[in-house]
């Protein structure tokens, strides 16, 4: 068998043409634009390049994008008076502060700082508490990415056995809430997960998202499976020359790609589709701060 590549980048494409065909109508029909606000304290160059891309995928689909760069040794009082400014600002109907954060800095606290309205990371403990019961929430972007590329190949997920590999608070375990939420039957499975082979075998949908470079065999999917791959791993590439290096997933795609049924590539699987939602998750916020109907087919 060779597996359905599921194309991430083409279906984050027709993502934000969806945000964009929305942000449009909220203009003409209610003259609101909706606006997106991202902080980022330090130089870290991955972040500082995350950053550019949102700020511009945002203003290309036609929504105000608000950049605020502080410097590396900023205090958490001027952070927090930041977000505190931004949660009060009609304008920003999301807010999304760059992880991750200088060492002085505490995560949890900014991240709660954040009016969970407008919180479209997801991370905010009363987003996470409500995804857990089932209720109105902001969903973690990675895997609302996920959950919408699996229902597009699937249809209906009711029934399936899914296992997550990873327990992260990032995608772990709110990917295995969303697939609750889609009635599979879900196990979170991780690193200490005994017979992890034989737990992984054994589903429909395999989710990895444990940041080891090709953890996950070809021999541990069960033939047809879906594996959507969420790690995104640097490793030396010498066959590509001295000091060169290669992006591979948690999955080791060849092998895995030979006995699925559809598989998400690294890169152009999941990665594409998390900026993508942020831009779901920014209109779903304006929409809801707004009394309006969310978008349809942008939330979870």
């Amino acid at each position: 068998m060779t597996a359905t590549i599921i194309d991430g980048k083409a279906f984050a494409a027709t993502v934000r043409e969806k945000v964009a065909g929305h942000v449009a109508r909220l203009e003409e029909e209610n003259g609101i634009t909706p606006g997106l606000a991202v902080v980022l304290v330090g130089e870290d160059p991955a972040s500082q390049v995350y950053v550019r891309s949102k700020g511009k995928q945002t203003v290309e689909v036609g929504m105000n994008s608000y950049e605020h760069k502080l410097e590396i040794d900023t205090a958490e009082a001027d952070l927090l008076a930041l977000i505190d400014q931004l949660n009060n600002d009609p304008a920003v109907h999301g807010i999304l502060v760059q992880l991750p954060l200088p060492g002085h800095l505490n995560e949890d606290l900014v991240i709660n700082a954040i009016d969970p309205a407008k919180d479209v990371d997801g991370f905010h403990i009363s987003n996470v508490g409500l995804l857990g019961t089932g209720q109105k929430s902001m969903v973690p972007c990675t895997p609302l990415g996920c959950l919408m590329m699996l229902r597009e190949h699937h249809g209906s997920l009711s029934g399936l056995d899914a296992v997550v590999v990873g327990r992260s608070n990032i995608v772990g375990k709110p990917m295995a809430q969303l697939l609750l939420g889609d009635s599979c039957t879900v196990t979170i499975a991780h690193s200490r997960t005994k017979d992890l082979p034989d737990v992984v075998r054994r589903a429909d949908i395999v989710v990895a998202a444990v940041g080891r470079p090709e953890m996950v065999p070809g021999d541990w999917i069960k033939e047809g499976a879906t594996v959507i791959d969420v790690g995104i791993n640097r490793i030396d590439a010498p066959e590509r020359g001295e000091g060169k290096t290669r992006l591979v997933g948690d999955v080791h795609f060849e092998s895995a790609a030979a006995v699925a049924g559809a598989i998400t590539p690294v890169p152009g699987g999941v990665g594409p589709m998390t900026i993508a939602c942020l831009l779901a998750n920014t209109v779903t916020a304006c929409c809801r701060a707004n009394g309006l109907a969310e978008p349809e087919g942008l939330t979870a």
